[in-house]
């Protein structure tokens, strides 16, 4: 694996590149970074040069200037320059949630620098027919954020969408790799309580650009996700407005990390 770092307008872009072949981005969503790509990117690099980072204002990517520079816009032009600084387009692209988002940004403007696009459950409420409800809730999030601070913010975010319950067991026997991916995720909560989660809840695709694009869009659920899920609702939306494809993954919105054998299986079949 190579390490490298990309200055762009306002950021210091830290991102990873492992293997060879064509290109495959994989684009973090919310509050994590390359790390929580790295299983799966060390089952695609034997096929691919995969290309993880970790958006500007998360971990190493440091950020100048203030939260309200930033937008989806941003985050796909960060995209943008990194295709462009790797040296390969068009290339694939995989989008996690909010980073599924940001591709849709991304193809939306830049349609000639990615080949195929995986959506992977990206939170595009304002496509469901109750949007106004969402948009409400989406900055709701950030009031209360400001007014309570990150974790009551961050509970009612996971129940609001669907994720609320039972705390997954933590692995006994964690990698040094996967605490430290942890540990720096944890210090991107108040960006993605504050920030993060109402430009991207409230982000409306263009979706004009994205019917007449060259580039091929598949959009992806998880299997273990549920219609109760407010990114299931919106994978389902997405796929229906824009007449493309739905492809089920192994687990849930983080089938990735939580089964990234199966989970890399079949993005090779959709990438093929």
């Amino acid at each position: 694996m190579k390490i490298e770092t990309l200055e762009v307008p306002g950021a210091t872009l830290y991102y990873e590149v492992r293997g060879s072949g064509p290109v495959l981005l994989m684009i973090p969503g919310g509050p994590m970074d390359a790390g929580g790509f790295a299983a799966l990117a060390e089952r695609m690099a034997d096929q691919y040069t995969v290309v993880t980072y970790d958006c500007r204002g998360n971990s190493r990517s440091p950020a100048a200037g203030s939260w309200a520079d930033l937008t989806v816009q941003v985050m796909a032009d960060d995209a943008q320059r990194l295709l462009a600084a790797v040296g390969s387009a068009p290339a694939f692209v995989l989008g996690s949630s909010g980073g599924a988002t940001y591709g849709l940004d991304l193809v939306a403007r830049y349609p000639d620098s990615v080949r195929m696009l995986v959506a992977h459950e990206p939170p595009v409420s304002q496509l469901l027919p109750d949007a106004a409800r969402w948009h409400a809730f989406n900055e709701e999030i950030g009031v209360t954020y400001r007014r309570d601070g990150v974790f009551p913010a961050l509970q009612r975010f996971t129940e609001g969408v669907g994720f609320g319950g039972e705390p997954a067991a933590p692995d006994p026997e964690p990698r040094p790799e996967a605490a430290e991916a942890s540990r720096r995720t944890q210090g991107n909560l108040e960006l993605f309580a504050g920030r993060l989660i109402p430009i991207i809840g409230n982000y409306s695709p263009d979706v004009a650009a994205l019917r007449s694009s060259s580039t091929r869009i598949i959009v992806g659920v998880g299997d273990a996700s549920t219609p109760s899920q407010m990114p299931y609702q919106t994978a389902h939306a997405l796929a229906a407005t824009l007449g493309v494809p739905l492809a089920q993954f192994p687990g849930g919105h983080g089938g990735f990390d939580s089964h990234p054998e199966g989970f890399a299986a079949r993005l090779r079949e959709v990438l093929a």
